[in-house]
């Protein structure tokens, strides 16, 4: 059993690296048991993400329905034969994970299946589901059962989630927009963005991301070092999106480059050595 549950976190560990150099670069600074799991959590929030976003030729309500199910059945019977749903259910029965999380990310995953365009109220739904709550999966993992430390950095986990999610909507809002007719932030029109109405946004990602700094330096020191490596990737992609006009957002993929992640990487260990995070 341990070499199915071992190669079934290693899956998981590939999807994370195939799909994402930056969260990947973030989890290996992790400490080494706070790894596996926080891949579990990536891998199965990437494959549900994946039947909304690139299944097109097949029907997602009932893949996404299965996949449901099964994640369910996973959690409840601690076995899968899907490596994902099995290490993902392994990381959801160790740390506590509350099933109202995983519904909560499921019922986003839903919403992108025949939701365009986002009010207020469903705008806040879907940034919790889809964000917010992954947060908070991984910060059980880093509290390691310590519900008043969870408590106390649950805030700072939500802000952080919801920051890094707006920050991919900007980053994507040509691909969101133009290959799958969706505009999420409530109130703006994409046909005329604005320069005012980016700056709207940035102004609410800053602040989302101060308060999520003051969490970050309060985490375990075990995984303090990967999320704040996240957290400055996404700080630079951040900051690239602010100095590229409205007009320019809406017609290519803003990133970052791995000569510059690979800085980002080397300068945040230093500080992690001079005892600065």
């Amino acid at each position: 059993m341990n070499l199915y549950d071992e190669t079934s976190f290693e899956c998981s560990k590939v999807i994370t690296e195939k799909y994402s150099t930056s969260f990947s670069s973030g989890i290996k600074a992790f400490d080494e048991r706070l790894r596996y799991p926080v891949y579990a959590i990536y891998g199965f929030v990437r494959y549900a993400d994946e039947i909304v976003d690139t299944f097109h030729d097949q029907d997602k309500a009932t893949l996404i329905a299965e996949f449901k199910q099964d994640t369910y059945r996973a959690i409840a019977q601690k076995i899968s034969l899907n490596p994902v749903l099995h290490a993902f259910q392994y990381t959801v029965n160790q740390y506590g994970i509350e099933q109202e999380l995983i519904e909560a990310f499921l019922r986003s995953m839903e919403m992108d299946l025949d939701k365009k365009a986002y009010d207020e109220a469903n705008y806040k739904t879907y940034i919790y589901g889809s964000a917010e709550v992954i947060g908070l999966m991984c910060l059980r993992v880093f509290c390691e059962n310590d519900d008043a430390l969870y408590q106390s950095l649950l805030p700072a986990a939500k802000s952080l989630g919801s920051a890094f999610q707006k920050i991919n909507f900007l980053r994507d809002v040509k691909s969101d927009f133009e290959e799958r007719g969706r505009t999420y932030f409530p109130g703006v029109d994409f046909e005329n963005f604005t320069q005012q109405n980016k700056r709207d946004i940035e102004k609410d990602i800053q602040t989302e991301l101060d308060k999520a700094y003051k969490g970050i330096k309060q985490l375990p020191r075990g995984a303090r070092l990967g999320v704040y490596i996240a957290y400055k990737y996404y700080q630079q992609l951040f900051k690239k999106i602010i100095s590229t006009p409205a007009n320019t957002v809406l017609q290519q993929r803003i990133r970052v480059s791995d000569a510059h992640k690979r800085a980002l990487y080397c300068k945040a260990l230093l500080k992690r050595k001079l005892r600065i995070i």
